[in-house]
């Protein structure tokens, strides 16, 4: 598929089959995604892949709002920084997410970022448990000095997305001659 095919075809993904994830399209798309750009070559993102399917949908709990596609997900991956490499660890595991995003829409995957950071698993109730933490008490696996920046969720879509609305014109767009 051509690059920008690829970007026109990726959407956040909120429905699956639940159908599992083959592991070589999962590693194919990680191995291009570790290529991304980092701030001063600092590498500072990790990801965990994961294709326990009882374990990738109980990542759904992770929030109450926004994180229940993952009950229904073939796979996730959770996009890790280590804070320590580098003070723009976050920018950094942002552009890893999205160029695995677009990786895995070239192995004809569907997927959907979902937020963790500081957002809490119930919105409403600031004393209730940090999303991170909720992540990192389900994967005892994650490094204590790495964050969790967000859960990449994958699958195969159980609908067609509508495409993107086409190029909205000079608002979007600032070209300075």
């Amino acid at each position: 598929m051509e690059f920008k095919d690829v970007v026109k075809k990726r959407r956040s993904t909120r429905r699956y089959t639940g159908q599992p994830v083959e592991k070589e399209k999962l590693l194919r798309a990680m191995e291009l995604a570790i290529k991304a750009p980092s701030s001063k070559n600092t590498r500072s993102t990790r990801l965990m892949a994961v294709t326990d399917l009882k374990r990738v949908h109980e990542l759904g709990r992770l929030r109450d709002w926004g994180s229940s596609l993952l009950e229904e997900a073939g796979a996730a991956v959770i996009v890790l920084g280590d804070e320590k490499e580098s003070p723009m660890w976050q920018a950094n595991a942002s552009i890893m997410g999205v160029m695995l995003q677009l990786a895995l829409v070239d192995e004809g995957l569907a997927t959907c970022w979902v937020h963790v950071g500081d957002y809490l698993t119930l919105k409403d109730e600031p004393e209730s448990q940090r999303s991170e933490d909720f992540v990192k008490a389900l994967f005892p696996e994650i490094p204590s000095d790495y964050r969790v920046w967000c859960v990449i969720s994958i699958g195969y879509a159980d609908y067609t997305p509508k495409p993107l609305p086409d190029y909205e014109g000079p608002e979007r767009i600032l070209l300075v001659e």
